[in-house]
């Protein structure tokens, strides 16, 4: 097993590789605005660093949300041009549950990743690997978390909501890669490679978008 994980849906850039037993190759760039322009170098040094070439991947792990439109989608077309170059399966997972399984927590709390507009994506957890809410957005003052600890970037831009934000701040695929290592080995059964977005694009066409046909 040769696992290459992908994961644009915060602004952590990264990518990773695992070959059934251990991370043998990671990499994170924290930049926004540059998903597109930093995801493939990204893979061709956590390539240069296992000394190994694309084509000996075994399958692709792909993070698909929630996260902002624009940037969660490189992610997702990038795994999917990968997996029918390579002639792989691609494998989903929620980003959320790669921070969570991050963390290590052996008690109950939540993910929070900034949603923009003054809200969170956010889930809350038992533990590092048992999600028990859907995946959801809603503005940090809306939601009564009974001080549990937090994780994420949402959690420590909103410190009145989570008083109590721990690390990791950002979604590393070295996580996404383990958990879903984990998962393969046990026979449990990955996502489909399908983006979860939550909320319609940041972008919208004008209302008053004028048309001009030809005479």
């Amino acid at each position: 097993m040769l696992l290459l994980a992908l994961d644009t849906a915060t602004p952590a850039v990264t990518a990773a590789l695992h070959d059934g037993t251990s991370v043998v190759a990671s990499s994170c760039r924290v930049d926004a605005r540059r998903h597109g322009e930093l995801l493939l170098p990204a893979v061709d040094r956590v390539l240069a660093e296992a000394g190994t070439r694309l084509d000996a991947v075994t399958g692709i792990v792909v993070g698909v949300g929630p996260g902002p439109y624009t940037g969660l989608r490189v992610g997702l077309m990038t795994a999917d041009t990968f997996g029918l170059a390579l002639g792989v399966p691609v494998h989903g997972l929620c980003t959320l549950d790669g921070l969570a399984y991050a963390s290590g927590l052996d008690e109950p709390f939540v993910v929070a990743t900034d949603a923009r507009r003054k809200e969170v994506y956010w889930a809350r957890y038992d533990n590092a690997r048992t999600r028990v809410t859907e995946p959801a957005v809603d503005r940090p003052g809306d939601l009564d978390l009974r001080g549990l600890p937090a994780v994420g970037a949402g959690a420590l831009l909103y410190p009145d909501t989570f008083p109590d934000a721990r690390e990791p701040e950002h979604l590393s695929a070295a996580a996404l890669a383990s958990l879903a290592a984990e998962k393969l080995a046990a026979g449990e059964e990955l996502e489909a490679p399908r983006p979860l977005y939550l909320r319609r694009p940041d972008a919208q066409v004008p209302k008053n978008y004028k048309v001009v046909t030809p005479k």
